[in-house]
């Protein structure tokens, strides 16, 4: 292991605030002998290009987009304890700072490894097709499974070994805490706070009595079996597998966990607050 201290950037080529800002970054981490080190080939002198030996050296990732490409520095430090630092470059979202720190500031607080961290829990899932292992995956906001372009997909969902219920559906989708707010929270899903360990299961528009959002022990095994084709499993939208009927997905809480960082102490509610301009004049006397 190298001593000299690494850094990594992970940018959201498509925008130019972030490439702009991976720049200067760079520069000031460079000029102070850091290692900068960035997931995609980009135009910025003296970064490399990272590989799997470097993550070992990389004391915290720099996420300079949206969620989105939070989810993609989520993939790329799997299996590590470095800590993802989001920077808000565009629209508020739920994983990166609410305030938008100038770049001296973030660099400061690195450097003197003054941030806090967090972890958030992530979930797994397997694929068994004929009584075999076709599937394994993760992820840090949801599981889902989605209709492809067939019609409605028939699921049998299982929970702890005892049948909960059959539905006729658009498709389901297991979330943790942190995907709550995602596409869970679209589809009608409760809002979970980061620091409750829990999965949320609800199907999507689903032709049935019951089918409510679920809130489901971290500890509880979630099974799926497919009566019909034409689905697909997506993890995080990022990783997918193709489904046939017959095949069981099975879902719990992964042994591995997600480390975010923070420049500051962060508080849930005020990321809600400031996500949906909820009206807090009224009570919070500001």
């Amino acid at each position: 292991m190298s001593t000299q201290r690494s850094i990594l950037l992970v940018i959201n080529p498509t925008r130019p605030a972030a490439t702009d800002a991976a720049r200067l970054l760079a520069e000031d981490f460079l000029s102070s002998g850091f290692n900068v080190f960035v997931t995609i080939e980009i135009a910025i002198t003296g970064v490399k290009l990272l590989q799997q030996k470097d993550l070992a050296d990389c004391e915290i990732a720099v996420v300079l987009g949206g969620d989105g490409t939070m989810l993609r520095g989520a993939e790329a430090v799997r299996g590590t304890q470095i800590p993802l630092l989001g920077i808000n470059l565009g629209h508020v979202g739920f994983l990166a700072e609410i305030e938008r720190p100038s770049l001296e500031e973030i660099a400061a607080v690195i450097k003197a490894k003054k941030y806090i961290r967090e972890t958030r829990m992530v979930v797994q899932y397997e694929v068994h097709r004929s009584g075999k292992e076709v599937a394994i995956g993760w992820a840090l906001n949801e599981v889902t499974i989605e209709r492809g372009a067939n019609g409605m997909l028939q699921l049998f969902v299982q929970i702890d070994g005892r049948p909960l219920s059959r539905w006729g559906c658009d498709g389901l989708i297991c979330s943790t805490p942190t995907g709550s707010t995602a596409y869970a929270f679209s589809a009608g899903g409760p809002v979970v706070w980061p620091e409750v360990e829990a999965l949320v299961l609800l199907p999507i528009s689903a032709h049935a009595l019951f089918a409510k959002p679920m809130v489901v022990s971290p500890q509880s095994e979630i099974v799926v079996d497919l009566e019909s084709d034409g689905a697909i499993l997506l993890g995080d939208s990022l990783r997918s597998f193709p489904l046939k009927r017959g095949d069981r997905v099975t879902v719990t809480k992964d042994s591995q966990a997600v480390a975010l960082a923070h420049l500051n102490e962060s508080v849930f509610t005020d990321r809600l607050v400031a996500k949906f301009k909820l009206p807090v004049e009224g009570w919070r006397g500001e």
